[in-house]
């Protein structure tokens, strides 16, 4: 090799460690508490200017539906009615006795808060006692914040078809195919 060529060689250790001289030592810097990763956030539908719209909400169970249905039966938020989203869901459930009584099995006591159950690409949500007739919109509402929670247990599987039973029995079929992403 040609001296030349070898002088840039020899030279780039020395001049890495003649530009490392004057940096002191510090030592651990403390700077705020660990990583924790992700906040689990659930997401809810509500309605603004009459469309649905995707509404994030932080909670301790971000997987978990009947968590995701009392967080929107609880309505929006003060911030989120303040830029005008509403719900279209007409009431608030009648709680549930939380003893059976003699003429009452504990299998039949009313639960209070929606039920979700997903089976293959079906998806059914049996409402509880109080919540009363519900437009089309308060459908997409429960159908929509149901089909999130399933995308965060299982992001392969969208549910086809979903079933929402309100507190009469009545079985109103929807789709979650057309609930608008979260921004």
């Amino acid at each position: 090799m040609k001296a030349r060529h070898r002088l840039p060689l020899l030279l780039a250790p020395a001049l890495l460690a003649l530009a490392s001289c004057d940096i002191p030592a510090t030592g651990v810097v403390e700077a705020g508490g660990p990583a924790s990763g992700m906040t689990p956030v659930a997401t809810v539908y509500f309605v603004q200017h009459g469309a649905l719209v995707a509404a994030p909400r932080i909670t301790d169970r971000p997987g978990d539906a009947e968590t995701a249905m009392e967080l929107l039966l609880e309505g929006p938020s003060a911030g989120e009615a303040s830029v005008g989203y509403t719900s279209e869901i007409p009431g608030r459930p009648t709680r549930a006795p939380r003893t059976a009584t003699d003429s009452v099995e504990p299998s039949a006591v009313p639960v209070d808060t929606p039920t979700v159950k997903v089976s293959g690409r079906r998806m059914s949500i049996q409402l509880p006692s109080g919540i009363g007739e519900l437009s089309r919109l308060a459908v997409q509402q429960l159908i929509c914040t149901a089909a999130a929670v399933q995308r965060i247990s299982d992001p392969s599987a969208t549910p086809a078809a979903a079933y929402v039973t309100d507190d009469q029995g009545r079985r109103i079929e929807g789709s979650a195919k057309d609930c608008p992403p979260v921004r």
